[in-house]
């Protein structure tokens, strides 16, 4: 399901894509609808599926702007998630104007956190030890709290703060809504979940262990501003016919195709927006070799079923593991090798991590092409035609014009003889010199034409 169909403002609609996020994982489409109706909630599920997300993006649609109470307050085990988790509902929040988010944790001065909550933040995210702390003081109050999220529920109780969590929720009110978070239900768990919340929906998403044998997978690390560039020398330093590459937006992707093809590649989209005869369009020239590289959207990859696709490229990481898993799974195929490669900058780095514990796969990180190594590809390919030419026995017509450039350039160069073998040097030096001839068609150049026309239909 993608963001849109789960009634949202469009301002945090706008937040999401910004995110680069464009369907919601599963917990996120099951919980997210019972959030905003009111009830409690119990989401079991492991790491990296999109926790966060699936209790701030309705926790802040939520949100009465207009009172300076604090409204929501998140429990997190550590600072290390409750400095991460603010930075989503920030990110979240980041088109609703009067939203003010605020983490408080030990190891941060508290005299500084002090002064932030008379700013009246209206949503709290902390470590259950400091929270403690500004209740005492005084200086955080929870009577007019509307929702309390328990994140990583099984962890804080691992960590000893089952006492903490006891205190805090005693001071909250009795009608408030409890949304709690785990990846396992032990009985501690089930006994917090009786005790503290009213009839709750348990959303349990099950994680299927899943592998991808007999492709190589490979990550780059390279920031945003660069991934264009090394694309273009990923493409270029292995010469691949067929090669698949993933992004998290539509927007995402019609940038990219419009970037690639003003760079000399034939590539087109597959998003949402299309409609089916222009998706049937797309993939008929992809199959038939016409369009070197496909760009798309989860969504619109899933009906992909080409068994030649060398590479698949993430230029986005995907927003969940198993989402990786369907990606690559594009490459490889009839018996065939495929290669894998991810883009990764910044904390993604964890997110990578993630993945192959999941998929329990040997990710290996390799540095992108050089100039040198597509001189060398480019060099390869062509020796490979000349090879493939000399095999063929169909170059006899062309003998007499290479002898009479060789007698030719005897006649003015006076220090050497010049051979056959010269002339032969010399074409391989002027063909290595000349840009690579990449295939064109109407659909590719059109591409942001229809993209054009649709936009000015829809306004």
């Amino acid at each position: 399901m993608e963001f849109r169909n789960l009634g949202l403002s469009q301002e945090i609609q706008r937040a999401i894509r910004d995110m680069g996020f464009e369907e919601a994982t599963p917990i996120q489409e099951q919980a997210i609808p019972a959030i905003m109706e009111g009830k409690d909630v119990i989401g079991q599920a492991q790491t990296g599926t999109g926790n966060t997300c699936t209790f701030a993006i309705p926790t802040v649609e939520m949100l009465d702007k207009n009172s300076e109470d604090v409204q929501v307050l998140v429990l997190c085990p550590t600072r290390e998630l409750a400095i991460q988790t603010a930075e989503e509902f920030k990110s979240v929040s980041k088109y609703k104007e009067g939203v003010r988010v605020l983490p408080i944790y030990g190891g941060q001065s508290i005299e500084r956190q002090i002064v932030s909550l008379k700013k009246r933040p209206q949503i709290i995210i902390g470590t259950p030890g400091r929270i403690m702390d500004h209740m005492r003081r005084s200086t955080l109050k929870l009577a007019a709290i509307r929702t309390l999220v328990l994140d990583e529920a099984d962890e804080m109780l691992s960590m000893g703060f089952k006492e903490d969590i006891d205190l805090i929720l005693q001071k909250t009110p009795a009608d408030k809504q409890t949304v709690l978070f785990s990846a396992t239900m032990s009985k501690s768990i089930l006994a917090i979940t009786k005790k503290y919340q009213s009839n709750p929906v348990h959303v349990k998403i099950e994680r299927r262990e899943l592998t991808v044998p007999g492709i190589d997978q490979y990550y780059i690390e390279v920031r945003e501003q660069f991934k264009l560039d090394v694309l273009s020398r990923l493409i270029d330093g292995n010469n691949f016919s067929l090669s698949l590459v993933f992004c998290n937006t539509k927007k995402r992707v019609d940038e990219l195709v419009n970037a690639l093809q003003t760079r000399g590649y034939s590539s087109d989209a597959l998003h949402g927006d299309l409609r089916q005869s222009e998706r049937d369009a797309v993939m008929r020239k992809f199959r038939n070799g016409e369009i070197d590289i496909l760009v798309a959207t989860d969504v619109a990859a899933r009906g992909i079923d080409v068994d030649n696709i060398e590479a698949v490229i993430n230029y986005d990481l995907p927003n969940d593991e198993e989402y990786y898993i369907h990606r690559i799974g594009r490459t490889g195929r009839a018996g065939k090798s495929g290669k894998a490669y991810a883009f990764i900058s910044g904390r993604e780095y964890y997110k990578l991590k993630d993945i192959q514990r999941f998929t329990k796969s040997n990710i290996k990180k390799i540095e992108p092409p050089t100039i040198f190594d597509i001189e060398k590809s480019k060099m390869g390919a062509l020796l490979k035609k000349v090879s493939d030419t000399i095999q063929s026995s169909e170059y006899d017509k062309y003998a007499p014009y290479v002898e009479q450039v060789a007698d030719e350039a005897n006649k003015t160069i006076s220090d050497r003889d010049i051979t056959t073998l010269d002339v032969a040097a010399a074409l391989l030096k002027l063909l290595s010199k000349q840009p690579p001839v990449r295939r064109t068609h109407a659909l590719a150049a059109s591409a942001p034409k229809r993209r054009q026309t649709k936009e000015r239909a829809r306004r």
